[in-house]
């Protein structure tokens, strides 16, 4: 997917700026009258982006673009973190993403199965390989074909079908087990479910922080007529 020039002067301001914070540049869009900047940690950090991190990074590009003017007349500049779940558009959000679960939509309408979900497991300028089973093989996909892709939140693994959560039965005990005096009676003990309720997936949720850009002032010109008035007035 290639980037316009206006998001490519827009990059080459906002990439300074991001270094210097120790943040990547995820993505420059323009949509309309809102500019797009998404930033995020570097691949591995510990740490996931703040708000306080956000906020400095508005106003340092904020001046930043001020000065330099890349953006042709009024426009909303938000700066923003991908999410938990975040679009993959780039060959370089691929190749970030590897070893994660993506969900990917093609273009092609037609297409046999339109929409694939499994394992990212490689990615470079052109293409992105999906593992969908282990017994299956490998899908690899051009990414100039995709319509929509984003990683998926996965939690923790499943436990297998037909498997029992707990190791005995209750009330069941030894041969010949003796129950202490001391212990209290099972009638009078409290009872706790330790069964997990399902898991919710959680929200998507991005940390935005926006700043509106102030118009360009405009140079108006009177007109002759109103001039004319304005001196038969006087």
């Amino acid at each position: 997917m290639t980037e316009t020039p206006l998001v490519q002067r827009v990059r080459a301001l906002v990439a300074p700026i991001a270094s210097d914070l120790e943040l990547d540049v995820y993505d420059v869009e323009q949509r309309g009258g809102t500019l797009r900047v998404t930033l995020d940690t570097p691949p591995g950090s510990a740490a996931s982006i703040t708000l306080d991190q956000l906020a400095l990074a508005t106003r340092l590009l904020n001046r930043e673009l001020d000065h330099a003017d890349p953006v042709p007349g009024k426009y909303t500049l938000e700066v923003t973190s991908p999410g938990v779940e975040r679009t993959l558009r780039l060959p370089s959000h691929f190749r970030r993403e590897i070893g994660k679960t993506v969900n990917v939509r093609l273009a092609d309408v037609a297409a046999e199965q339109r929409r694939i979900e499994g394992v990212l497991v490689a990615a470079d300028d052109r293409t992105a390989t999906i593992r969908v089973a282990d017994d299956a093989p490998d899908r690899v996909i051009e990414i100039a074909s995709i319509d929509r892709a984003r990683t998926v939140f996965v939690w923790g693994p499943q436990p297998k079908p037909g498997k029992a959560t707990g190791s005995k039965k209750p009330g069941s005990k030894k041969p010949g087990s003796t129950t202490p005096a001391s212990e209290t009676p099972a009638s009078e003990k409290p009872v706790i479910d330790a069964r997990k309720p399902a898991a919710r997936k959680p929200a998507v949720k991005r940390t935005t922080a926006t700043h509106s850009a102030r118009p360009k002032p405009k140079s108006v010109a009177a007109e002759p007529q109103a001039l004319e008035s304005m001196k038969e007035s006087s």
